[in-house]
């Protein structure tokens, strides 16, 4: 098994251009079974994007990949589909629900794994459901599958979410797509992705409508015989991710092809622990941080700092000076790296859905174990700030979600390589 090693405290300096976004490209992945011909670009080349492909191709879509470029076409076959996503597709990608909405939507009946993803939480798809059935489709569970049917096609609703669902979200928009009449989606996610995707249905023929956490979708039931191109957002969780370690160890780094709008709330909480960023118009530019300050934030739905970025920021913490504090309100298991932060030196106590960073902390590097995508990448945060040597194990995580991490990493003359 392959585990990352590297030589910490170590000054970053260069440019790190940021891929696109994976959770915008999963779900227009999904959609791609509504229509004939898509060409997407700037689809980031890892692991779960792979995973999405070959479950498309099982359903009976044929698809490639252009891997210099990052551009994926995907075209329907329209015989031969299979309106199954079988467990082994499903276990490993979360994602994989997505495409439950469409085939229902297309095909009037679907069978989809439960599925798998990071080990965060129940994360459970009764939301999804929730939505389905408001639409008109019949659904069970049997055998560790979601078999849904809906025989005389899918009708408009009005569905308001009891809580705020990014995938639950999406599947309903890609449900109602097709559906007869009008939707409305209330109390919805409103992340950049979710906005791709509406984008990317708008191109489609549909009329997908935001306003404030409203969605209406007048669906488009028109045959598409050309190509549909559209180019995925830039991975804001990404940006995040390397803001944070430029913050860290960075001496100067610029990140670019970003939109900073998308990235408000990240930049404002770095700001307020002391980071010396500029913001330009696709480009951030991070020099060295004198002072790192404490802070409490807690995790909330877009606009709010995101999940996905709790792991990583709880690093920053580590060397603040005084008692940070990180309320986690999405998922209820997302503290499974603190205990491999404290081998490595870390003050960290954990009382119900709050983390308490007591800093500064001198971290000492050591073997460790990634438990998820985002719990991984704290980790090689950690190595990079840390005194002597750190061993990475399950990095198999990190290659779901991060594009040639070790290659951008080194490019800004980091000690990383696996082994």
């Amino acid at each position: 098994m392959q585990k990352l090693l590297i030589n910490g405290k170590r000054e970053l300096s260069g440019s790190i251009k940021i891929s696109g976004s994976k959770n915008a490209s999963l779900p227009i992945l999904a959609a791609t079974i509504l229509c004939d011909k898509v060409k997407l670009k700037n689809v980031p080349l890892v692991k779960d994007i792979f995973t999405m492909l070959e479950l498309l191709r099982f359903i009976g879509l044929s698809a490639t990949i252009q891997k210099k470029n990052g551009i994926i076409q995907v075209k329907s076959n329209k015989k031969n589909i299979k309106t199954l996503a079988p467990y082994n597709l499903v276990k490993t990608m979360r994602a994989g629900v997505l495409v439950l909405g469409p085939l229902v939507a297309k095909y009037k009946k679907a069978k989809i794994s439960l599925p798998g993803g990071c080990a965060i939480g129940t994360r459970p798809v009764n939301l999804h459901l929730f939505a389905l059935k408001k639409l008109g489709a019949k659904i069970k569970i049997k055998n560790g599958y979601i078999v849904a049917e809906a025989k005389n096609g899918l009708y408009g609703a009005d569905i308001k979410f009891p809580s705020i669902s990014v995938g639950a979200t999406e599947n309903a928009i890609l449900a109602a797509f097709n559906a007869k009449g009008k939707t409305i989606l209330r109390n919805c996610a409103i992340e950049p992705e979710v906005k791709d995707l509406i984008k990317f249905l708008n191109k489609l023929g549909g009329k997908v409508l935001i306003k404030g956490r409203k969605i209406s979708i007048s669906g488009s039931t028109k045959n598409l015989n050309t190509t549909i191109t559209h180019e995925i957002i830039f991975d804001r969780i990404e940006l995040g991710t390397y803001m944070i370690a430029a913050a860290l160890v960075g001496k100067k780094i610029i990140l670019n092809r970003i939109d900073p709008k998308i990235v408000k709330k990240e930049i404002e909480i770095l700001k307020k622990m002391g980071v010396r960023l500029k913001v330009n118009k696709t480009s951030i530019e991070i020099i060295k941080s004198l002072e790192i300050k404490k802070i409490n934030i807690e995790t909330k739905p877009y606009p709010g700092f995101p999940t996905d970025l709790q792991a990583q920021l709880m690093v920053l913490m580590i060397k603040a000076k005084g008692k940070s504090k990180i309320k986690e309100n999405i998922f209820e298991n997302r503290f499974m790296h603190v205990p491999e932060l404290k081998r490595m030196g870390a003050n960290i106590e954990i009382k119900n859905k709050t983390a308490i960073i007591n800093g500064p902390s001198k971290l000492t590097g050591a073997e460790v174990m990634a438990t998820d995508l985002r719990a991984s990448v704290s980790l090689v945060l950690a190595g990079l700030v840390a005194d002597n040597r750190t061993i990475i194990n399950r990095i198999y995580h990190l290659e779901r979600g991060y594009e040639l991490l070790e290659k951008k990493l080194k490019n800004c003359k980091a000690r990383i390589k696996r082994i």
